[in-house]
């Protein structure tokens, strides 16, 4: 599939590329009640459930994840619970795990364990770095499934903006940037308001910590890829969102859609922005809760 930059929004001018990339254009600029609702939620989970552990998955100080399990997995010999991954946006420069919990109540009712990951933000990292950090706490989370306590046949990978396109970049096969995942990791992939074709940030003020080309940009663009044997996908956005962002969620599901047997569910969550609609990622009875919890239900192909 033939990918034109200009899609999204590669070819307006600067001013305007400004304003289609900035998520908080579309709710007046101010997205500090949002990022303080994720501290809220997340300090709360951080208190209920105590049993959550801090693990690090690579050698870098920012190479840490935290996990939680839920406390009643059955009786000795039952089936392990499914794991939720969330990688945290904030245009790959911003927050943390430490803000990213707010899903835990959410999956340990559900019966599935949930961990957030951190990686090293930009400029201390490259994009391309980020991608090899998360992929690397991937193998390290399926190498260790057994005995952290979980299903390593059910890892889903999740994220929200920045998370999304790292998220994303997970699941690629044939990306010359690192060796591929094992198999059928990620078992599905939830992806919310991300950026998966990167060159329209190239000259914007966002760019700046990035310091991406026009080159590197593309080599981190997942759309720009392969995209056969991308797992069962859920790509959404919320409805109080740029046209550039809703260009990029949908141009993404066609291009994993033209390729795969598993066309991806995608939707538009009504009456949510940017930084919001990721409040209802494993939520139960919300369309978008529903769909995610539903893919944590699903067994990879390597595992049934």
């Amino acid at each position: 599939m033939t990918i034109d930059p200009a899609a999204f929004g590669a070819d307006l001018p600067l001013a305007e590329r400004e304003i289609a990339y900035s998520p908080s254009s579309c709710i007046g600029g101010d997205y500090a009640p949002f990022i303080q609702a994720y501290v809220e939620r997340s300090a709360a989970a951080l208190h209920i459930h105590k049993t959550g552990r801090c693990l690090a998955y690579g050698a870098l100080g920012s190479n840490t994840l935290d996990l939680f399990l839920p406390l009643d997995t059955g009786p000795a010999g039952s089936a392990l619970p499914p794991l939720l991954v969330f990688i945290h946006g904030g245009y790959w420069q911003e927050l943390s795990k430490s803000e990213s919990l707010f899903a835990t109540d959410d999956c340990i009712a559900a019966g599935a364990a949930f961990a957030a990951l951190d990686y090293t933000l930009a400029p201390h990292a490259t994009v391309a770095q980020m991608v090899v950090e998360c992929r690397n706490a991937l193998r390290w989370l399926h190498a260790h499934a057994d005995e952290l306590g979980f299903d390593a046949r059910r890892i889903v990978v999740a994220g929200s903006s920045a998370g999304a396109h790292l998220a994303a970049m997970c699941c690629l096969r044939g990306w010359p940037g690192d060796s591929d995942l094992p198999g059928g990791l990620p078992a599905a992939a939830v992806l919310v308001s991300g950026v998966y074709e990167l060159t329209p940030l190239v000259g914007t003020s966002i760019n700046e910590a990035l310091a991406l080309t026009p080159e590197t940009a593309a080599h981190v663009s997942p759309i720009r890829f392969n995209l056969a044997g991308f797992p069962p996908a859920l790509v959404c956005w919320g409805e109080i969102e740029t046209q550039a962002f809703k260009a990029q969620g949908s141009g993404l599901a066609q291009a994993i859609g033209a390729v795969t047997p598993s066309v991806p569910q995608v939707f538009e969550v009504p009456g949510r922005n940017h930084f919001d609609v990721i409040l209802d990622l494993a939520r139960s009875g919300t369309v978008q809760g529903n769909a995610t919890l539903g893919l944590l239900d699903h067994q990879s192909a390597d595992g049934e």
